[in-house]
């Protein structure tokens, strides 16, 4: 869970900007998306693969 404490001398807008970039941060709002609508079992299997072909990909253009 997030929390958010003031910092002295802040306003209740600067922490709400601080919020929603720790929610962007820890990847929330992509989740709450992607769990607003059900999806199958095979699209999800579809776009992990798809995910891991473009990491390998990458990475072999980009040999450390």
């Amino acid at each position: 869970m997030l929390k958010v404490k003031s910092r002295t001398g802040e306003s209740v807008q600067q922490m709400i900007r601080r919020f929603k970039k720790l929610c962007e941060k820890e990847g929330l709002i992509r989740d709450i998306k992607r769990n607003s609508y059900y999806e199958k079992p095979s699209e999800v299997n579809r776009r992990r693969m798809r995910k891991a072909q473009r990491t390998a990909q990458q990475a072999s253009r980009y040999p450390s």
